[in-house]
């Protein structure tokens, strides 16, 4: 969690517990469940960010480069097939959270 953004850690949090017991209670059915957390992704909800902001986030993601939508969609598209993974919460961020 950011200094500023309770709601948001909250939330975050709220799903991925939510994402296991989910996974938990319907695993019996076949059914699975999982989350996708991306980190920074180069979109248009970041337009806003000056270039020094984006260097330095940049500069703190270890592949050292920004994560595209076509990085999160790989992710959900692997989960589509794997019918054994469940109650994981996939991180998508270059290793900017280890």
């Amino acid at each position: 969690g950011n200094a500023g953004q309770v709601n948001y850690s909250a939330s975050k949090a709220g799903v991925i517990g939510m994402t296991k017991a989910v996974a938990r209670e319907l695993a019996s059915r076949g059914i699975t469940c999982n989350a996708v957390a991306p980190g920074f992704i180069d979109t248009e909800m970041n337009a806003s960010l000056t270039d020094r902001d984006v260097d330095e986030i940049r500069d703190d993601i270890p592949v050292r480069r920004l994560g595209t939508p076509a990085d999160v969609a790989k992710a959900v598209l692997f989960l589509t097939e794997a019918d054994y993974v469940t109650g994981q919460i996939i991180t998508v961020d270059g290793g900017w959270t280890i």
